[in-house]
């Protein structure tokens, strides 16, 4: 059983290091490539301004969040739901600084993200698959023909939804091989594959070819010799 977390957060600013803060992180969960519903999402209380350009970008406000909770009153459930799974995080090294950051405050000793789980970087993916070409969360849902109409700012959790499909979509598109006809949960138009099984010990018949279609083989074959030079089935 694969375990995939889908991640995304929404900060103050652009750098931790400038004492940015997560505001919002969105989670979900996938199970063999099957969306679950186990979602995690929070906005957080930065105890800071948020930058007036990163508001444009969200839309989240420093009164929204006054009544939010902090990140170390979420932090130990945060890494119990993360705990063995993949995380599946367009443009990685982002949020991974933020949530190591965010650790790093805390007074109860953390380890860093990647030494609860690993790390799956679909910007990176992008990037090898389609190089030279714009790779941002709009232009693959733009290139898979995934809808994000409904996204007029950016949002972790709802990010984080569309990214599942992106990630599906770039990685086969199928969300799971479909046995005896069930149907696809996941939202794949694809028919289900049937599979049947014969059962052991029955005889099947045999039939062979006939004269004419032995000449006909043969002939074929020396045709095939005739204007190659050589035929592997000879």
């Amino acid at each position: 059983m694969i375990r995939q977390i889908i991640l995304d957060t929404e900060t103050t600013g652009l750098d931790p290091r400038d004492g940015h803060r997560i505001i919002e992180i969105g989670c979900v969960e996938m199970v063999s490539r099957r969306l679950t519903g186990n979602n995690f999402h929070f906005y957080l209380q930065p105890d800071r301004e948020i930058d007036e350009e990163a508001i444009q970008v969200h839309g989240i406000t420093n009164d929204f969040l006054v009544d939010k909770p902090r990140f170390k009153q979420i932090a130990s459930d945060l890494i119990n739901y993360l705990n063995g799974a993949e995380l599946i995080i367009h443009n990685a090294p982002f949020d991974i600084g933020f949530l190591n950051h965010e650790l790093n405050l805390l007074t109860e000793p953390y380890q860093a993200i990647t030494d609860y789980c690993t790390v799956a970087d679909t910007l990176v993916m992008a990037r090898q698959m389609y190089p030279g070409q714009r790779n941002s969360l709009d232009a693959l849902c733009k290139r898979y023909e995934i809808d994000n109409g409904h996204r007029t700012l950016h949002g972790a959790l709802l990010d984080a939804e569309i990214l599942a499909d992106v990630y599906l979509a770039m990685t086969g598109g199928q969300v799971s091989l479909q046995l005896g006809g069930e149907t696809d949960s996941g939202g794949s138009n694809r028919a289900a594959t049937a599979i049947r099984r014969v059962a052991a010990g029955i005889n099947l018949p045999v039939i062979h070819a006939s004269e004419d279609e032995l000449a006909a083989h043969t002939e074929r074959l020396a045709a095939i010799q005739k204007s190659a030079g050589k035929c592997l089935w000879s």
